[in-house]
């Protein structure tokens, strides 16, 4: 029998984001882990009331979501440690500003401009339901049909109770090619 572990989530690892929002007129950058897809072009992006982000993307409804790898891991790690409210994070990464306003990380090689589209509350949270108006994707990270290759962009997971990052590895299999080789 399977031990009770009560209201647990049970559905880590999740991908890794860092936020962009313009608040005040200059970008802050929050990491994320706390983020669902809701549909083919909605996502949701959770985060704790409190946080200063939570401010931008009230006053502006315009956000970015970009794509946390290897390369940029300790950059998003700082940013997920100290507070806009206290430190300016607006110079952490370089950055673009997308076609509805968003910042966009330069070194992220897939960003999401979102708008808002909800915002859901639950105990201690807000969570914005977000509609995707634009994915950018760097040519290195896409398959001869241009479509995203996750092997290619090989995105870091967190993990929680234990606060880990994850690196994520080579396909195992594709996706309803397995029950094949089941005796139907």
């Amino acid at each position: 029998m399977k031990k009770d572990l009560g209201s647990v989530i049970g559905l880590y690892p999740t991908p890794l984001v860092v936020v962009g929002v313009v608040i005040n007129e200059r970008p802050n950058w929050m990491l994320v882990g706390h983020l669902g897809i809701i549909g083919h072009d909605h996502i949701m992006v959770s985060l704790a009331k409190s946080h200063y982000t939570n401010k931008g993307i009230k006053e502006s409804k315009v956000l970015s979501v970009n794509i946390v790898d290897e390369y940029m891991l300790s950059k998003a790690d700082y940013v997920g440690c100290v507070s806009g409210s206290k430190i300016d994070k607006s110079k952490v990464f370089e950055y673009e500003i997308g076609d509805e306003g968003a910042p966009l990380i330069k070194e992220s090689k897939l960003n999401m401009e979102c708008y808002v589209d909800d915002i859901y509350e639950t105990n201690g949270f807000e969570n914005f339901i977000l509609k995707i108006s634009h994915t950018y994707a760097a040519e290195e990270i896409l398959n001869e049909k241009s479509k995203i290759d996750y092997d290619k962009l090989k995105p870091i997971l967190f993990e929680m109770p234990g606060y880990t990052y994850l690196k994520t590895g080579n396909t195992f299999a594709k996706c309803m090619t397995l029950r094949k080789n089941e005796g139907e």
